[in-house]
């Protein structure tokens, strides 16, 4: 999936996934990480709030050339997006 958030294996990068505690890196606060209180309901709403954003994070991306892409060219990082999400929908056919 061409996404800044996804990194090329599929493995999707959002804070609640990561492991508890302190980021390393200072980018996340230890609350926006997992914790025990998360559903696979809060989990799955967080996976389609990244998903559907209009501009997606490009700050810590796991895909940096998604991440540049939409830094420099927003609108044909969508064209795209639209072009692989129908290339995966015809295979499924």
């Amino acid at each position: 999936m061409w996404h800044p958030n996804i990194y090329p294996d599929g493995v999707v990068c959002v804070s609640i996934l990561h492991a508890p505690g302190d980021d390393q890196y200072g980018y996340e606060d230890a609350g926006e990480r997992w914790m025990p209180v998360h559903t696979v309901e809060s989990i799955l709403i967080s996976v389609i709030s990244l998903l559907s954003s209009d501009k997606p994070n490009t700050d810590s991306p796991a895909n940096v050339d998604a991440a540049k892409e939409v830094r420099t060219d927003f609108a044909g990082y969508k064209k795209k997006v639209r072009r692989l999400v129908r290339r995966s929908a015809e295979e499924f056919e």
